[in-house]
């Protein structure tokens, strides 16, 4: 193994270690600064930085990790209620078990709102919440050929707060459901969005052919 072989295997072991650390601390509940991960990990504070410069990039990088298999899901279905439904029965799992790091990727995001409020100033290396936007498209896709592109979007919006940590903070925190209840629950509003939309438009005036 020559030298960049070994300083690339280092980095990429190094990286996994602090990710696995902070997946770990955020599934107890707590909040890992850099500096903290650093210590935990064994590492020093610069090499810690040079992989996560910002808080937000460390959550960022600990969300995308513990939802990579739902970035890979595709579905075989053609009809917008089965993928939806099929899409939860499958993600929710995976993000009920990440969700110390959902909530701790909710808790940031709510400081940057509070601190910009505060300071009247845009935060510079913000985090960016949106990975459902493409998700939902993609899996929504079919919906296209029936809707107006005003109702197709006002699913797609729906579907967002249906499809997202924040439903685990009124289903869980405050109905104490549990997660088998969550997950049946979402796929019922789901449905029940798409059989809304698909009525308003069979009302809707046709188009005057041309």
């Amino acid at each position: 193994m020559d030298k960049k072989q070994l300083y690339c295997g280092v980095k990429k072991r190094n990286y996994e270690r602090l990710i696995n650390i902070a997946l770990e601390e955020y599934e107890h509940g707590n909040a890992l600064s850099i500096t903290e991960l650093a210590t935990k990990a064994k590492l020093s504070r610069a090499t810690a930085y040079r992989y996560f410069p910002t808080q937000s990039e460390l959550i960022s990088a600990i969300v995308e990790s513990s939802l990579g298999p739902i970035f890979q899901w595709q579905s075989d279905k053609d009809d917008p209620e089965e993928r939806i439904c099929d899409f939860l029965a499958f993600a929710f799992p995976q993000m009920l078990k990440h969700e110390g790091a959902l909530r701790g990727a909710l808790q940031v995001s709510l400081q940057q709102w509070a601190e910009e409020r505060s300071t009247k100033k845009k935060q510079k290396n913000k985090l960016i919440r949106g990975n459902r936007k493409e998700i939902l498209s993609t899996i929504l896709a079919p919906l296209k050929k029936e809707l107006s592109q005003d109702l197709y979007d006002t699913v797609i919006y729906t579907m967002s707060i249906i499809y997202g940590s924040e439903i685990f903070m009124v289903l869980k925190d405050i109905w104490q459901l549990d997660n088998e209840k969550i997950i049946s629950l979402s796929q019922w509003i789901a449905k029940a969005v798409i059989h809304q939309a698909r009525l308003e438009s069979l009302e809707l005036p046709s188009k005057p052919s041309e």
